[in-house]
């Protein structure tokens, strides 16, 4: 397939959540026509998509369906089977991000030692197999420690605090016994995130670095752009280009980083796709971040990240999403909503950008 894909090409989205409803909706407004593969009937993004394959990742019918009536295929989620992809690529549909991409960041040792190597500097961390390796690392990593499973895990899931030497079997045991990493303390002082895109000509692209609040490992609220020096913004776009390029990346990512309050920058993860702490630019940018995505997997020119508001985003969770008609009379509250069923305690069903002129 030739790029740029002109309106009416088809892109594939693995994943049917609310990131993939947003990126379908934004793909429309393009005029390109979107269709979802999703394990999950009635899932938030085929309620606004062109068509949707319910099936397993590693459904081979399936995926030769969605090969077939697609241009390009991106993802919602970094967790996408690695065999997945390889079957698509064998199918003669192209996938961004590309395969390097998945690999570093669905693996946290691999991911870290990468950033390292980038120049991309990140708390000090050993990778665990055992209760032993967290006894030998302890000396190094100091206390208190995280350990994070290598793989998977999400808003604080997988994770456990070690506050003292005599912890470690139990942090391994909370973890469910799985391959981990051990992960310094991080003494930041505040938490920010960069939304940076890279098209397939290398042109790059970075929103203003936002601030971002966690509860309970979730997050909580955004603030964007945040009130940060020049230079930390352009020490954030340094790392956020770097890691672009040698990641050869066609797409979106978010970087979620620590602020030292020294002007150091540290890398705590990132996401091959778009990111919750970018659903500010709905409402804040002339091009959001899914619109971004968009343009970047099919080839378009990328487009201006320029605020024109500041922004303050909150996740609306579990029966939060009640008040839709509160937050719908207020006139600075832009309310968007994903479509989901049952308001379960902590589920995300939705968020609100508040927005005042800069």
């Amino acid at each position: 397939m030739a790029f740029p894909l002109p309106p009416g090409s088809t892109i594939g989205i693995l994943g049917g959540g609310q990131l993939g409803r947003m990126l379908a909706l934004a793909a429309a407004r393009l005029g390109l026509d979107v269709v979802v593969l999703t394990p999950d009937e009635g899932s938030p993004a085929s309620r606004v998509v062109k068509r949707t394959l319910v099936a397993a990742y590693d459904d081979q019918p399936a995926l030769a369906a969605l090969a077939e009536a697609c241009d390009v295929v991106t993802y919602e989620f970094e967790n996408v089977p690695a065999a997945t992809v390889q079957v698509l690529n064998a199918l003669g549909v192209e996938t961004a991000p590309g395969k390097l991409a998945l690999a570093v960041a669905q693996d946290r040792v691999a991911e870290k030692t990468f950033l390292n190597e980038a120049g991309a500097p990140t708390v000090a961390f050993a990778p665990v197999d055992g209760a032993a390796d967290i006894d030998a690392a302890l000396p190094r990593i100091g206390l208190p420690a995280l350990l994070k499973t290598r793989r998977e895990g999400y808003d604080g899931k997988g994770q456990a605090w070690i506050r003292d030497a005599a912890g470690a079997r139990a942090a391994f045991e909370a973890v469910g016994g799985a391959p981990s990493i051990l992960e310094a303390r991080a003494d930041f002082k505040r938490e920010l995130s960069i939304i940076a895109a890279r098209g397939r000509d290398g042109q790059t692209a970075f929103y203003p670095l936002s601030e971002n609040v966690h509860e309970g490992g979730v997050l909580r609220t955004t603030f964007a752009p945040a009130a940060v020096e020049p230079a930390l913004q352009s020490e954030a776009e340094r790392i956020a280009g770097e890691v672009l390029t040698r990641l050869d990346y066609v797409g979106v990512m978010g970087i979620e980083l620590f602020d030292l309050g020294t002007g150091v920058l540290l890398v705590n993860e990132i996401a091959p796709r778009v990111h919750n702490t970018g659903h500010w630019t709905q409402d804040g940018c002339e091009v959001d971040q899914f619109e971004q995505h968009i343009r970047a997997v099919a080839g378009w020119p990328l487009g201006d990240t320029t605020p024109a508001v500041s922004v303050e985003m909150t996740n609306l969770l579990g029966e939060e999403i009640l008040g839709w008609a509160d937050l719908a009379r207020d006139p600075e509250a832009r309310l968007h909503v994903y479509g989901k069923g049952e308001p379960r305690p902590g589920r995300k069903m939705g968020h609100v950008n508040r927005v005042k002129r800069l």
